[in-house]
């Protein structure tokens, strides 16, 4: 205890004796006076007499600073002011005229020269007639250097690398000549042992060998390889020491992971209430990379069982063939549904961003809703495009979200009813100032076929609840029949405009208006909500306490609105 408080006062002492430190420049230039300041940095002194000696230094420090800034004819005066035993520091820069560049002379030469990789951007670093600052003549050739690393110039070397200062003149010469030497290549792909087939890990390697070099290309590797769930540890490098000719060997240290992995999880929204989830994945059944896996939900409205097969395709990372089967029942007010699907669909992330997936199913639902019931068999095929895309990680800052899925039957191909289905939609984050966050979303969808009755609920279209028009009970808004019963729409429009407002770290206070409904006619009227809410971004990811009230339907009265997910 004694020997930790002697390291406190230690440290109390060292900080007191800190001196203060007071830089002015004349005329007035900020990136001059804080670059002065980080040179000569804290000044330890407890006493005038102490800080005096340090004088010499502190005036050589300034003037370097100066000087890596493009100021040579600086004038630096110091003085020491303040109490005796707490010594203040004066810096006051005459800085005179700075040095600027004559002549930029930058050459790549050898195999590199004009290529991409050497579009280095020497015209934003350095330029004729611009005020000299060391630290972007060094930035360019580190950039060189970078270059000549990542794209595989292994025997890159500088011919030249000149920085001539006239400072009586006022001028200062670059001159960098830098010979790239050959590009290397890639070499073999070496994995450690392990049970997948070669061909299957053939397939992850994002280039051939004989390639040209990309260090991104190596780590590409190693996160494609991660990313798809086969391993537990990967570990790739491509030492150019051991280059054979040119040629660099790729080596892969990889460890599976457990091939079985189960998951619980639930949640609640005022929507469908409590939920419960278990997922059991088998991660890799073979040496081929296929898997399988099987989920369960369940709340009181509804209970989903589904289980699905996935194989690998070309790019195992990006392209996979996947078989389901599921089973759901559904009870909410006026509908109920009992529906069976089995199917494939073939999911592929293309090179643009997005998310496609191509699927056909058979699917027969049971259904009861109003005056309406019914059984519905249809071949489905479908196409789903999907795009992401979000910076700030669980809580982001900005981003948006787009979905489009089309869908359709022909009566008499394995269906007893024609429709064609189409829903797109549209969400968009951004934030300012730090604590401004706007949100905005927009749905749209049409269903078209010539015989509405027989369209199961599950294709039809109903507004309200959590994520679309708050305000309303879930799926309240849509056509009734002459019971007063909810029975779906040919249409959907539904829209969110909102504004979040940071008042404490990860909380934020929200308004908001949703506007639109669930309609058989474009000419149908739309209903109008506003509201207020509460925004937590927990550790588990953001959660949304909301009071809503219908402008259309004052009699509705508030609605409370609790859900928990992603806003994109």
């Amino acid at each position: 205890m004694r020997r930790a408080f002697s390291l406190l006062s230690l440290v109390f002492a060292v900080s007191a004796a800190q001196a203060g430190v007071k830089v002015t420049v004349e005329p007035a230039k900020r990136a001059l006076r804080e670059n002065i300041e980080a040179y000569i940095g804290p000044v330890e002194a407890d006493s005038h007499a102490e800080m005096a000696r340090q004088l010499r230094y502190l005036d050589q420090q300034a003037t370097l600073a100066a000087q890596a800034l493009g100021y040579y004819q600086t004038r630096n005066e110091l003085t020491i002011s303040g109490p005796e035993d707490d010594p203040v520091l004066n810096v006051r820069v005459e800085s005179g005229e700075p040095v600027r560049l004559d002549r930029v002379d930058v050459q790549v030469l050898g195999a590199g020269a004009s290529t991409p990789a050497f579009a280095l951007g020497v015209s934003d670093l350095l330029r004729e007639g611009q005020v000299l600052n060391h630290g972007q003549y060094e930035t360019l050739k580190t950039r060189i250097s970078n270059r000549a690393l990542r794209y595989g110039y292994f025997k890159g070397q500088y011919l030249k690398r000149e920085l001539r200062v006239d400072p009586e003149q006022g001028k200062a010469d670059v001159d960098i000549r830098y010979d790239t030497g050959p590009r290397y290549s890639f070499g073999p792909v070496h994995f450690s042992e392990t049970q997948f087939s070669d061909d299957l890990l053939a397939r992850m390697v994002p280039f051939e060998a004989g390639a040209p070099y990309d260090a991104d290309l190596v780590g590409k590797l190693n996160q494609d390889l991660l990313s798809s769930g086969y391993f537990r540890g990967v570990l790739v490098t491509a030492p150019a020491d051991r280059a054979v000719g040119e040629q660099v060997p790729v080596e892969v240290e990889i460890t599976e992971r457990d091939p079985n992995s189960l998951g619980f999880g639930g949640g609640y929204s005022t929507d469908v209430g409590a939920r419960a989830r278990m997922t059991w994945d088998q991660h890799w059944i073979n040496p081929q990379g296929h898997s399988r896996g099987a989920s369960m939900e369940l709340s009181l409205p509804r209970q989903e069982l589904s289980a699905f097969y996935q194989v690998p395709l070309d790019d195992p990372i990006t392209h996979q063939l996947r078989y389901f089967v599921g089973w759901q029942k559904e009870d909410i007010d006026d509908v109920q549904t009992h529906s069976f699907a089995l199917g494939a669909e073939v999911n592929k992330r293309l090179k643009s961003g997005w998310q496609r997936s191509v699927g056909l199913r058979l699917q027969q639902e049971v259904f009861s809703l109003g005056d309406d019931s019914g059984t519905a068999t249809m071949l489905i095929p479908s196409l789903v495009l999907q795009r992401t895309h979000s910076t700030g990680g669980m809580d982001p800052q900005s981003g948006y979200s787009m979905l489009l899925d089309v869908q359709g039957a022909k009566e008499g191909v394995l269906s007893t009813v024609d429709f064609a289905r189409v829903m797109g939609q549209l969400k968009g984050l951004h934030t300012v100032f730090e604590r401004h966050r706007f949100l905005g979303r927009i749905a749209l969808g049409a269903v078209a076929t010539n015989d509405f009755a027989s369209i199961p609920p599950s294709l039809r279209f109903f507004a309200g609840g959590d994520q679309s028009i708050r305000g309303y009970d879930y799926q309240s808004l849509s056509p009734v029949d002459s019971t007063g019963e909810t029975i779906g729409a040919r249409y959907l429009m539904a829209s969110s405009a909102e504004y979040q407002y940071e008042f404490i770290h990860n909380w934020r206070a929200a308004t908001f208006v949703d506007h639109g409904n669930a309609v058989d006619s474009l000419t149908d009227p739309l209903k109008t909500s506003v509201g207020v809410g509460i925004r937590w971004a927990s550790p588990i990811g953001p959660i949304r306490f909301d009071l809503a009230r219908s402008l259309s339907d004052p009699d509705v009265g508030f609605k409370i609105h609790f859900s928990m997910g992603p806003e994109l």
